[in-house]
This record gives structure tokens, sequence and C-alpha cells, in this order.
């Protein structure tokens, strides 16, 4: 890759000049064509260090360089000491090889190495069924877990199981109000109880399984133990509809059974930063920068979330994770820096936690605000978004917009089947090159080539070179910064920038394809037309494998 080889040039380079300031260089693509294909602002950072004119240094670097012409056309200096690079045609068509070369595995690389990483995600609390907004929570998760195991990270992707505490006991009674119902009884139903049709459900489950057996039942006992069973089998088949799975699954009561709640209580107070007050136990919050003392144990002897949520990350570094990445709605805004508090608290060195908010979605259907489900309470269930408009559209449209804003998902366009539907658009663009594929393998005999070979073969640079019309330079620049941009996102966290791109490969390979014909009786030109197509083909699919979309093979 040409970061990786500018980057051990300028490090011979700078070292050749005596500059051994620690500074590295950083490449990035230029906002406009004109200015070259990377460009680097070292030269101005070392000058800022070292008091030294930054134009200046970038002229010697330049001339430290030593870069092959057959792979760098032009380097120059510009502004105020941005050194900027233009490859050659012959640079890209090696890429390109590679990208035939190494075909399923394209875009993967050690940048991560090994780095032991958690993903926690979803960890919606088992007691109703996933909504949109966790729908949107779990798809980003799941691509971020994605897109750290392709930069070679170790990672484990985990569901918090929370299953204590006041809303479990709400949820058993809730069923067990219902249950009372079908035996005819008048009851009292809460307003702050659960009141979705599912609840009923279970409830009436129950009554055909029992009877009137459960009459006199705790609501603690198989009211809650049946719903939070069936309610988490709904919850892990929803996450498998939409291609999300979990290696681990950390239930939130072994906390309080292996006494690891307690130990963070007392380790709190060893450490002087955990008092009794007003009956309740207190967190020395201000002491970490909060405005305020936070309460751990209420004074009904419950305690707050943050306290579990303390003992929780701390088995995370127990259990060595060096990278905890932790994906929580904007409810948790507020509350997070609590836990991250706690651990420092204990002696945690926290740099080693990302903390990623995504906003809330909203539906819209026709222009208008869709506000409720027909079937369940006061929300829209994750099932019924997938089986309105299916799981790419879902998973797709979920990871188009930065996590940071809000999202405003049209069910309309999620649902048409046309170039306007961002995800219809990239999907058209790889089952049309299968296509393409496809007739190229009817037609060998007549045009003279087998199909098999071009990919098997690796076609020769040489061969590549016959590329060389504009659209054909365009789509190969697109399609050999495939594992630069993956490598971006994951370090940014940032799946939706592997949208943009997608849509910038798939327009590169729509204006290339209307432009110029693939199969001709120009065999070698046909030979590296489809080597092309193939490429571009490999790296939608790679791409769309991380995003967890499907590739089709027809339209």
């Amino acid at each position: 890759m040409m970061k990786e080889y500018l980057s051990s040039k300028f490090e011979r380079a700078l070292k050749s000049l005596g500059f051994n300031s620690g500074v590295s260089p950083t490449f990035e693509k230029p906002r406009l064509p004109e200015h070259g294909d990377l460009t680097t602002n070292v030269a101005m950072v070392l000058g800022q260090k070292l008091r030294k004119n930054p134009r200046e240094l970038a002229s010697a670097i330049v001339g430290a360089l030593n870069v092959e012409k057959e792979l760098v056309q032009k380097v120059e200096i510009a502004g105020p000491g941005f050194i900027n690079f233009r490859f050659t045609n012959r640079f890209y068509l090696y890429e390109l090889a590679s990208v035939l070369e190494k075909g399923a595995s394209f875009g993967r690389s050690n940048e991560g190495k090994g780095v032991k990483t958690q993903v926690e995600f979803v960890s919606a609390n088992p007691t109703g069924p996933l909504t949109v907004g966790h729908g949107r929570n779990g798809v980003f998760g799941d691509t971020v877990a994605n897109l750290l195991d392709w930069t070679g990270h170790d990672v484990t992707r985990e569901y918090y199981f929370n299953n204590a505490g006041r809303q479990m006991r709400i949820l058993g009674d809730s069923v067990r109000l219902r249950y009372l119902e079908y035996l005819g009884e008048q009851v009292t139903f809460p307003d702050d109880y659960y009141q979705g049709d599912y609840i009923r459900e279970i409830a009436k489950r129950l009554y055909e399984e029992y009877g009137d057996g459960l009459r006199d039942e705790d609501p603690e006992g198989i009211f809650k133990e049946r719903a939070e069973a069936e309610i988490f089998a709904d919850i892990k088949q929803t996450c498998a509809r939409l291609g999300i799975h979990f290696d681990v699954f950390f239930n939130e009561n072994s906390l309080y059974e292996t006494g690891k709640v307690e130990e963070v209580i007392a380790e709190l107070r060893e450490r002087g930063y955990a008092y009794d007050a007003e009956g309740a136990v207190w967190f020395k919050a201000t002491l970490f920068g909060s405005d305020r003392d936070k309460v751990i144990v209420k004074s009904s002897g419950e305690p707050t979330y943050r306290l579990p949520d303390i003992a929780y990350h701390r088995e995370k570094f127990r259990r060595g994770f060096q990278l905890i990445v932790d994906i929580f709605g904007a409810e948790h805004m507020a509350t997070y820096p609590d836990v991250i508090a706690g651990l420092k608290a204990l002696g945690y060195d926290t740099d080693g936690i990302k903390v990623l908010i995504h906003q809330f979605v909203t539906l819209v259907r026709d222009g208008e605000v869709v506000k409720m489900s027909t079937r369940r309470a006061t929300f829209v269930t994750l099932d019924e978004l997938i089986n309105e408009v299916g799981p790419d559209a879902v998973r797709y449209f979920f990871l188009m917009r930065s996590i940071g804003s809000h999202l405003n998902f049209d069910l309309n366009l999620a649902k048409k089947q046309s170039e306007e539907n961002p995800v219809y658009y990239l999907q058209y663009a790889h089952a049309r090159i299968a296509s393409i594929l496809r007739f190229a393998e009817e037609s060998s005999k007549e045009f003279g080539y087998e199909l098999g070979d071009i990919a098997s073969s690796r076609p020769s640079v040489e061969q590549l070179l016959l590329l060389k019309e504009p659209e054909e330079i365009e789509l190969i620049k697109e399609v050999v910064d495939f594992p630069d941009v993956v490598k971006s996102c994951a370090l940014t966290f940032e799946p939706h920038r592997l949208c943009d791109y997608l849509q910038g490969v798939a327009t590169a390979f729509h204006r290339f394809y209307h432009n110029h014909r693939v199969i001709s009786h120009d065999e070698m030109l046909t030979r590296a037309r489809l080597a092309l197509s193939m490429a571009t083909q490999t790296v939608l699919a790679n791409g769309f494998r991380i995003l967890g979309i499907s590739a089709p093979e027809r339209m």
C-alpha cells in the first residue's frame, strides 16, 4: 500500500536529515483531485516543533525522499508546506492486480495486531421486544465489531444480560396480573407496568399450561422466569434475523451471586471513595470531575445502575480486554461518566474504554412520522421494521448516517426497487457485474478466452496497461482504496464512511460501464476490463460482508 511505502521513505529521509523528533507523517487524500492522490502536513508539524520554516523543511524532505518514478509521478510542495503526491497509473495497476490476488481477504490487515477487544452492544433489558432504537445499536455494534475483526483485533461480541433489579420484578408482576385477568379476576394494572400485547401472550400461555394453579404464585417466581426466558429468546431470534450473533451473554445476576458487587463497595470504601449518608451508600464522584457525589446503594438497600455496571466493567479488565467498546443509546449520555469515574477510583486506566453513543431513530412514511405499532403498546418493534423493508435495508439505513446524528428512517425509500434507494443502488452494481461475468462465460468461446483464467492467472500490469480511459482510471483508484478505508473506519468507529465509499465505487463502476463496452472482439482489452469488473465486485462483496448485507447475483 502506498501509505506504508511513503511512510518508510519518509522515515529514512527524516533520519538522513537528522530530524529525530519522533514526528511520524500521516497521509490523507486531498479534497481536490488537482492536489494529487495523497498529501501530508509533516513538514508543518515538524516546523512548529523545530521552529523552522515549513516550506524549507518540505523542500529538504522532498530532496531526500528517493521515491521510484515508476510509482510516483510527481511530488509537489503546496501552500504553507503541504507535500502532495501524484502516483503513476502503473502503481494503481499493481494495486489492482493485488485485489484479484487477495480476493475475499482484500482489505484485511493486521492494524489491530491481535489486541484483545470486547464490543458490548444491544444489551437491552429482557423486559420486551427489541425496538427500532435497539436495532440501530445492534447493527452499529455488529458492524464496528466486523471492522475491528478485519483490522486484526481479537474481537469478542458481548451482550450484557441485565436481569436484576426493580424492572424485572415489575416484569414478573405485569405477567402475573395479566394471568389473573385470564382467571376472570378484576385487577388494577399500574401505568408504569409493561403494557404490550407480548405480556398478555406470555400470561395466556401460562394460563393454558397451568390453569388456575399459579393463582397464589409469587411474581418473582415462574412469572418472572418465564417472561425473561421467552422475551430473551425473542431478542436473540430478532438479532439473528439481522445476522447479529454474540460470543458471550454476560448475566448481571452473576455479579451478585459471586459477590462481585459487594467487592466493589468494599474496595471503594477501602480507597476512601465511598461513604454512608442519609441511609444510602455514596460514591465520591466529585473527586473525578462530577458536580455532585452519586448514590450507589439506595436507602432501600437496592443498588443503583452505577454499581453493577462498575462491577461488570471491572470484570472486563480482569478478563484481559485491552480495548473495550461500549455502545449506548442517547439516554446514557449523562450516566456513563459515573461508571468511568468508578473504574478510575478502583485504579484502572480507562483510556482503553471507548464509549459510542447513538442518537434516536424516527420512522417516516409518506413524509409523516410513524408514531406507534398496531400490535405492541407505544413502540415499533424491530421485527416489524424487518418485516416491512427487509434485513438488508434495515442494516444499511441504520449505518449510512453518523450515529451522532438523529436518523430519519424513510420507509418508502427503503422499499423502493430503484437507484434512488442507496442499498438497492449498491447491490445493483454487484448484480450487474455478476450479469457481465455470466455473459462473459457464455460468450468466452466466441471471443477467445476462458473466464476462469482471468482471475486465476492474475493479469500482469502490462496486460492491465490497456486500461487507460479516464473512467477506468477513476474506478481503479476507487477500488484500490478499500484497505485504507477499512482501516480508517475501524480507527474512528465510523461505519457510515464505508457506506459513502461503496457508493463512490458503485457510481464509478456505473459510469465506466455506461461509457465502455466490457466484452468485445479485442481479447486483451476484454480480459483487462473483465479483471477490473471482477476487482470491483470483490471490493463491493467484501464491503457488504463488513456491513452485513447480502451480495446478490441477480436483481
